[in-house]
């Protein structure tokens, strides 16, 4: 951007961010078009976990284990593979995969990712600094360790957005070869024979799901009596089903007390006295924020008791000019909320136009096979009486084109406030769910009524049918 072109709004502002993450990035980007001066301290690589380790390398393997799955449910649709299953044979081993040269796609793909990153920034004009970092009082950044380690960056403004780490147990320690966080399962080159997830959240269910598709077995252990305790039940009902139904174990009212390794298999004790044999572990019991020595306190940032950093709705902390973005802060561990939470900060600490977050229009999804995508007001919300709304649930099963797809399992469920038919939340549990919310999160975000959902075209035959035809069941008769 020229300096012609640069909005007068911030001229002359100094902006300071640690970490290069999407929280971090995002904002970057957002005050240099604002004109300010603009570093970032890095210690890993332009994109942070996200695009290095976490998110963009996790969806990279669920790609392949979709295929797989897509692979695996083809011959129902008549298809045949030189080779592979007919009627008479079993399906097993009728296609394979080759982990390490899947966990070498992964890897360069979160490399060439974090290039993009680092290009768009450089073009915008942004100092990047790579190496460990810490605040040096409420008005700078220090780095402390890495190629440029003695560098420091005066600010008017600076951004926190250095993110989390896995979470481990006492009598659990990664190894990095039996014993794995999410972070370490791309450096195994062959499929474990017997992959045993402890911890059935978000991510515990999504790398059992991967790794079973991709031919793995698999046992999952959860502490609580389903699997996604925290997400919609009548989807985490289908998906454990399903997980059952395709051979995963599902050991469930347990917790993983220690994990030990034994030379090429390990051994899971779990708190009832039971024990699991497996050829790897992988760990996935949540996170912890990267917030420990990067001088927080000293500079009057107030953080929690689990240390995540306290921001408010424009990503302010406590201590003026200093603002917070992304899974630091526990507001809602998703890069495209980090994303937002740095473009807000920036918005709010250059004067230019911002609005508040606003949680209640999040989309989520979880990558497993089904996907389960989720916006706005839960059903559990709506039963418990803290929202008055309306449901409708519709199966798939009865879609025209989920029966050509051989769909047979999800749903997709619409609520609405009573009485105004506005659309307040919704649900969807099927293939590519993560693309099939985008109507809902528009109708949640726009406050759109059902009808305004009813009417609008919808192609036919398609999945998003369904939630036009949900919508149409809504329909408010004002009697």
């Amino acid at each position: 951007m020229s300096p012609q072109s640069a909005s007068p709004i911030a001229q002359r502002q100094r902006v300071a961010v640690l970490g290069g993450g999407p929280g971090g990035y995002e904002a970057a980007l957002v005050a240099a078009q604002l004109g300010a001066d603009v570093t970032v301290v890095e210690r890993q690589g332009l994109g942070g976990s996200t695009v290095l380790t976490d998110v963009v390398p996790s969806k990279t393997l669920i790609a392949t284990a979709e295929t797989m799955t897509t692979v695996g449910g083809a011959t129902e649709l008549g298809v045949r593979f030189p080779g592979g299953p007919t009627r008479d044979t079993e399906p097993a081993g009728a296609v394979s995969v080759d982990l390490a040269r899947v966990h070498q796609r992964v890897k360069s793909l979160a490399l060439s990712q974090s290039a993009d990153v680092r290009a768009r920034l450089e073009k915008e004009g942004v100092r990047i600094l790579r190496g460990d970092g810490r605040l040096d009082g409420p008005n700078a950044l220090l780095v402390t360790d890495g190629p440029d380690a003695g560098e420091r960056a005066e600010a008017d403004v600076v951004l926190v957005s250095t993110g989390s780490s896995p979470r481990t147990l006492p009598d659990a320690q990664p190894d990095g070869e039996r014993i794995l966080t999410w972070k370490q399962v791309y450096d195994i080159e062959e499929l474990p024979e017997h992959l045993i997830v402890v911890g059935s959240g978000v991510t515990g269910a999504e790398f059992a799901s991967a790794y079973d598709a991709l031919g793995a077995h698999v046992t999952l252990v959860s502490s609580r009596d389903r699997v996604l305790p925290g997400e919609d039940a009548d989807a985490a009902e289908v998906l454990e089903e399903v997980f059952r139904r395709r051979g995963m174990d599902v050991v469930s009212r347990t917790r993983a007390q220690k994990v030990e390794r034994h030379g090429d298999t390990v051994t899971v004790t779990l708190s009832d006295g039971r024990t699991l044999e497996g050829s790897h572990c992988l760990v996935a019991v949540g996170a912890i924020p990267n917030t420990a020595g990067i001088g927080l306190e000293e500079a009057g940032v107030w953080t929690s008791e689990s240390g995540h950093v306290d921001v408010d709705k424009v990503s302010r902390t406590s201590a003026r000019g200093v603002y917070a973005a992304g899974d630091c802060t526990g507001v809602f561990p998703l890069a495209s909320v980090a994303a937002m939470q740095g473009r807000i900060a920036m918005w709010h600490a250059l004067g230019d136009t911002v609005a508040p977050l606003k949680l209640r229009s999040v989309s989520a999804n979880v990558f497993t096979s089904p996907e389960i995508a989720t916006v706005g007001w839960t059903q559990k919300q709506i039963d418990s009486g803290e929202a008055q709304g309306e449901i409708v649930k519709l199966p798939l099963s009865t879609n025209a084109r989920a029966k050509m797809l051989g769909i047979h399992d999800g749903f997709v469920k619409l609520f609405c406030r009573s009485g105004s038919g506005t659309v307040i939340g919704g649900v969807v549990v099927a293939p590519r769910a993560s693309e099939l919310i985008f109507p809902l999160t528009l109708a949640v975000d726009k406050r759109l009524n059902v009808d305004d959902v009813a009417h609008a075209f919808t192609v036919y035959p398609s999945l998003t049918g369904s939630l036009a035809e949900a919508a149409r069941q809504l329909h408010v008769t004002g009697e």
